[in-house]
């Protein structure tokens, strides 16, 4: 299930609703594994499921196989890990002007992955994830944390963050980044930071003597194993790094239990024409592997070239004139097929797709999308990104680790896209095919 608000909720979505002065929802489940519970303001207590409606001042609690994704209204992804407390302090989103919008977390403990949405990237002077002993603020930014009373641990896996110790000059009460004591990390440094709760110990560590091959990237490895083996991979995750607790364990009868969008064999040529999008390869592909692909003569007939790169290409079929259609507003696309590979120095192997969310914000000219995909030498691992999109229907989002192109169909009804991810040990890529719910 996806959040899907309308633009006029998302703006009215503070901390009250003006007629029944009472929370709002500002964001949505999209994924829960294990249990998770919710704790609302008036200490009510519920069973997270696929669904549940979030609310600022809400308290999502992980149980040691409990892992839990949530879908902001402005397609931020937090996903809160095992054992862990994250709240939910202030959401305030304005899409007419998401540089006025006020976002704060407070991870009590235990590890959280935030990926930010639109009203971080445009208000990171009022945004503020808080932990016991530190503040950190953003740069436009996909990074994890894992906290507890006495120390701050974080990685960021695209962007920069700026960490703080609380002091006179930086208050958990403040929003934003703090200037005082502060260390800001990137990308780039290839490093992750340590802070202890005296204040005074700030140390960078190099993330290779912590990171296993795609370790940040498993996002539900640790809750699709079984309660007995969670409690004994908690022990070994006092000993390395957020979670990669589990990075190892992965299996195939892990593997039976998820759903897969690739089809068991290749499309036939009647079923991948049939729609008004079709990728096409250049040349033989990858062989048996190809599930949803067409030579590039059978792909390009009757359509138009939208987006590719040197394997494939998405073809549509246009009319008259290449724009969009006016008026489609927000729209949700399901999964239909899929095929992805992983690539590493053993060679070429096809990973599962076990699921993912499409949104296109056609007024706000945005997307967003989250991918799971699994393999038992990767584990699960979330490609998540967004971007524009223009008024041809082409999107498009790049950073140093990854990549993503597509394109929708006229009528706003197909969506199709390739993705590209560097991995810490080789890289994964892939085609995807959406319909409009």
């Amino acid at each position: 299930m996806l959040v899907s608000f309308s633009v006029q909720a998302a703006s009215d979505s503070m901390i009250l609703s003006n007629s029944e002065h009472e929370l709002v929802p500002v964001g949505e489940v999209s994924l829960v594994l294990g249990k998770a519970y919710l704790l609302s303001s008036d200490d009510s207590r519920q069973l997270i499921k696929q669904g549940t409606q979030i609310k600022a001042t809400d308290r999502i609690l992980t149980g040691v196989n409990g892992h839990v994704h949530i879908r902001f209204i402005d397609h931020a992804l937090v996903s809160v890990r095992p054992n862990s407390q994250l709240e939910i302090v202030r959401y305030q989103y304005n899409a007419q002007k998401p540089e006025q919008s006020t976002i704060k977390f407070y991870l009590l403990e235990g590890v959280t992955r935030s990926v930010s949405g639109a009203g971080a990237k445009a208000a990171r002077e009022r945004f503020r994830l808080n932990t016991p002993i530190a503040a950190i603020g953003v740069r436009g930014t996909d990074f994890v944390v894992r906290a507890t009373s006495q120390t701050t641990r974080a990685l960021v896996n695209q962007g920069a963050i700026v960490v703080a110790p609380y002091s006179d000059d930086c208050t958990a009460a403040a929003f934003g980044p703090c200037a005082s004591n502060a260390v800001e990390l990137t990308d780039n440094s290839l490093q992750f930071i340590e802070m202890d709760g005296s204040g005074t110990s700030t140390r960078l560590i190099p993330a290779s003597l912590e990171r296993e091959p795609g370790a940040m990237r498993q996002e539900v490895q640790l809750a699709l194993n079984s309660a007995a083996d969670t409690a004994d991979d908690t022990t070994i995750a006092a000993d390395v790094y957020l979670d990669n607790v589990a990075s190892q364990r992965a299996d195939e009868r892990v593997a039976a239990t998820l759903p897969d969008f690739t089809p068991g064999s290749a499309l036939s040529v009647q079923a991948l024409t049939n729609p008004q999008l079709v990728w096409g390869r250049w040349a033989d592909g990858l062989g048996e592997m190809e599930k949803i692909t067409l030579s590039n003569n059978e792909a390009k007939d009757g359509r138009k070239l939208t987006v590719g790169n040197t394997d494939y290409v998405l073809y549509r079929t246009e009319g008259a004139w290449p724009q969009v259609d006016s008026g489609l507003g927000l729209v949700s696309f399901s999964l239909n097929s899929a095929q992805a590979f992983y690539n590493s120095s053993n060679g070429i192997v096809a990973m599962q797709v076990n699921g993912g969310s499409l949104d296109i914000d056609f007024e706000q000219s945005l997307f967003s999308t989250e991918l799971n995909l699994n393999h038992i030498d990767t584990g699960l691992i979330d490609f998540v990104a967004n971007g524009s999109i223009s008024d041809r229907g082409y999107f498009n989002s790049r950073s140093p680790s990854q990549r993503i192109a597509g394109s929708v169909s006229q009528d706003g009804s197909e969506a199709g896209y390739f993705f590209q991810q560097q991995l810490e040990s080789g890289s994964i890529q892939g085609l995807t095919l959406w319909d409009n719910r």
